[in-house]
């Protein structure tokens, strides 16, 4: 193994460990892609089976508060807000969770959302703000219907070779 890939390792985990020490919950069976950005790990939980991909953040606060708190009517303002990850469920790619939300079991946030308000199980959210797309379900029977004919046995060799044969070069 190169050095550079075990310092990458290395750093990830060390990284993970930094935010469970300040509170981070999260269930033994995550997977990261990345490690996320969270404000205050302490107000973020993430159950089990999840999936948090690349680039994403976790905004527990609202900052904008900043440009008033200097009035003295709005000096001790402040505004927070847990985030809770439920079973099941994959954050897409640079998606950003903000404060107070709650994302249900078996549900699918895409890459790029901005998710604003909780999201109900069993659902696919995306778009700024994020909004419902489809169901679960529905989401499933697509992805079956859309999966291209290919060798399972030459895809668990090498993904790559499979993957270069189902789409090639154009």
């Amino acid at each position: 193994m190169r050095l550079l890939t075990i310092f990458r390792r290395w750093r990830f985990h060390y990284d993970l460990s930094q935010l469970k020490r300040a509170g981070l919950r999260v269930a033994a069976d995550c997977r990261f892609m990345g490690i996320p950005s969270i404000g205050e790990p302490y107000l973020v939980s993430i159950a089990s089976h999840v999936t948090i991909s690349f680039g994403v953040s976790f905004i527990t606060h609202d900052g904008g508060t900043f440009v008033f708190r200097h009035l003295p009517k709005y000096r001790n303002v402040i505004r927070f807000g847990r985030i809770a990850i439920k079973d099941n469920c994959f954050i897409g790619a640079k998606a950003i969770i903000m404060p107070g939300v709650t994302i249900g079991p078996n549900s699918i946030v895409g890459a790029g959302a901005v998710v604003t308000k909780d999201v109900p199980p069993n659902s696919v959210v995306g778009g700024v703000p994020a909004k419902a797309i489809m169901s679960m379900d529905a989401y499933a029977e697509r992805c079956l219907s859309e999966t291209p004919v290919y060798d399972v046995d030459a895809y668990q060799r090498d993904q790559k070779a499979e993957l270069l044969c189902i789409y090639p070069n154009p």
